[in-house]
């Protein structure tokens, strides 16, 4: 099998938007109960208005979110920890070089929608040994919450006018 470095995958990237390529390496340590081939994952986040495309490789832990690494798209500590969570809980840490695309919403969003993104991709690897540690800290689930719509005759969602009594 031919071997691809994150490299080329990340210029496919960038050059276009879809994910549609296949890739097959060589993983260096076969996990118990699976292949020895462990295929690139890609799976679609969402998370309030934002959209993640997400796709890993295996790699040595690098990061590149549209275009930029997780330290300079993330600033923040709080958002850096909440998309590795899923690597964390599943003990792969450093193992995947991972490949976002991310659209919408804001900071918050972008990061929970990279989580679930990210999640998934590792449930698709390998669903025996993923899953479970996944489903169990909730990493699966999309949060369904978005905001509410403003209703008229009111000032917001739910906000009425003042009332004054004359």
């Amino acid at each position: 099998m031919s071997e691809i470095t994150t490299d080329d995958v990340a210029e496919d990237i960038t050059e276009s938007d879809d994910f549609t390529g296949t890739y097959t390496t060589e993983s260096t340590q076969p996990r118990t109960g699976g292949s020895s081939i462990i295929a690139p994952g890609a799976a679609t986040g969402r998370r309030k208005e934002a959209v993640a495309r997400v796709r890993i490789v295996p790699g040595t832990g690098r990061w590149t979110v549209n275009g930029r690494d997780l330290q300079s798209y993330f600033p923040n500590k709080v958002h850096q920890q909440l998309v590795n969570e899923p690597f964390r809980v599943t003990e792969l840490e450093g193992s995947f070089d991972v490949i976002a695309r991310i659209h919408g919403g804001g900071v918050s969003g972008q990061a929970g929608a990279l989580r679930l993104g990210v999640a998934r991709c590792l449930n698709e690897i390998d669903v025996e040994a993923n899953r479970p540690a996944l489903k169990k800290a909730g990493f699966l689930t999309r949060d369904p919450r978005v905001t509410e719509r403003k209703k008229y005759g009111l000032k917001k969602a739910r906000r009425a006018p003042q009332y004054s009594k004359r």
